[in-house]
């Protein structure tokens, strides 16, 4: 059997979901897709879920379905608020609709949202991991 990946620690996955989501939130600068930075905000969700994922232990595959991902985290008994399970719509920007195609480009008001779903699970994250730390001290 094939030893463990070091996967790092749930802080530094932690740091990239949170960079994701500062690029995610950047002015659109000129020439830029919306679908580029609502990947950014999908790559944050990701990073953050999978952060928690290392903390409590529980395996994943990597995949950018974040409906899986936050699956392996119910079943690895971890409650999920309704707002961080909305944010598996984000899965939508991992692949499609980075790419030219038969996709529908992405509005303005599909980033916002999809930035604020983003925000949602990383400061649920985020909230979870200092109040587990705390609880351990």
């Amino acid at each position: 059997m094939p030893p463990e990946p070091d996967l790092g620690t749930p802080s530094e996955w932690l740091r990239r979901a949170q960079s994701n989501l500062i690029r995610a939130q950047q002015p659109k600068p000129e020439g830029v897709y919306w679908e580029d930075l609502c990947f950014d905000a999908q790559q944050a969700a990701e990073k953050a879920i999978k952060a928690l994922l290392i903390f409590y232990g529980i395996p994943f595959r990597f995949v950018h379905d974040l409906t899986e991902l936050l699956t392996r985290l119910e079943q690895g008994g971890v409650h999920l608020p309704k707002d961080v399970r909305s944010a598996a719509a984000l899965s939508n920007y991992a692949v499609e609709a980075r790419y030219p195609g038969p996709t529908e480009p992405v509005t303005e008001e599909e980033y916002q949202e999809a930035v604020a779903l983003a925000e949602v699970v990383v400061r649920w994250v985020e909230r979870l991991v200092k109040a587990e730390l705390r609880e351990g001290e």
